[in-house]
């Protein structure tokens, strides 16, 4: 009775699916007639409202914005519950073992490398709706420059209180200038700042507001985990 039960569901769930990629129609077009496609709309919109160059930054942060807030969630969840399990295991700066530590040539050389790693990760935040990279990216970019202190010094260490300060600065940015879009008559990150020009530093909107701050939430968050990992106290360390 089982078995057929199993294969019963099966079959059901079988039926709809194909049914689904049957009705997809691959290679037809995907719109009615008189009006622009989904795609369309994404790049005519970002061009003649939100005066952006980058239309895969206007649908992330702008048509999509609600959807990139869930994935910076799912990021901070992922770190909190990191940070958890090796709560317990993390010991005090200075017995953690480094990579360059004998090499001074490396560690000066991240001395001098480290503010040129910082600068260019808020430079590619910063300018993410005028050109490719953003929010994500910057951040990572600023975490690996920490990553490099951390193995260079032995004696470097980076302040979670800070850490946290940041991160949740920037998470209620986020949440409050979405927030505002709704107060404007609009939706949940409705753009309600003046655009500017084309290609100008101070255009998009709310756009640049919200890559800044993505750009510092997943730099406080990564750098978190990279400190958190290296100052893990192994098994046989206890």
């Amino acid at each position: 009775m089982k078995k057929l039960l199993v294969i019963v569901l099966l079959a059901v769930l079988g039926f709809y699916t194909a049914s689904t990629f049957f009705d997809i129609g691959f290679g037809s077009p995907h719109f009615v007639k008189g009006i622009d496609p989904v795609k369309d709309i994404y790049i005519n919109q970002t061009v003649k409202s939100l005066n952006v160059p980058n239309a895969v930054t206007s649908i992330v942060v702008n048509f999509r914005g609600f959807d990139t807030l869930g994935e910076v969630t799912v990021l901070f969840l992922a770190v909190t519950v990191l940070g958890s399990v090796l709560y317990k295991k993390r010991h005090e700066v200075g017995e953690r073992s480094v990579l360059f530590s004998a090499s001074s040539v490396v560690t000066s050389g991240a001395k001098l490398i480290f503010p040129a790693i910082i600068l260019l990760g808020a430079y590619v935040f910063i300018h993410g709706h005028l050109s490719p990279g953003g929010g994500f990216q910057g951040g990572v970019i600023i975490a690996t420059g920490f990553l490099l202190m951390l193995l260079s010094y032995e004696s470097y260490s980076v302040s979670h209180k800070a850490l946290s300060i940041v991160e949740s600065l920037a998470g209620i940015t986020f949440a409050g200038v979405g927030l505002l879009g709704l107060l404007h008559g609009g939706s949940f990150l409705h753009n309600f700042l003046p655009t500017g020009v084309m290609n100008s530093l101070f255009s998009g909107g709310i756009i640049p507001i919200i890559y800044i701050a993505v750009g510092f939430k997943v730099a406080a968050e990564l750098t978190g985990v990279i400190y958190t990992v290296l100052n893990e106290k192994g098994e046989g360390n206890e």
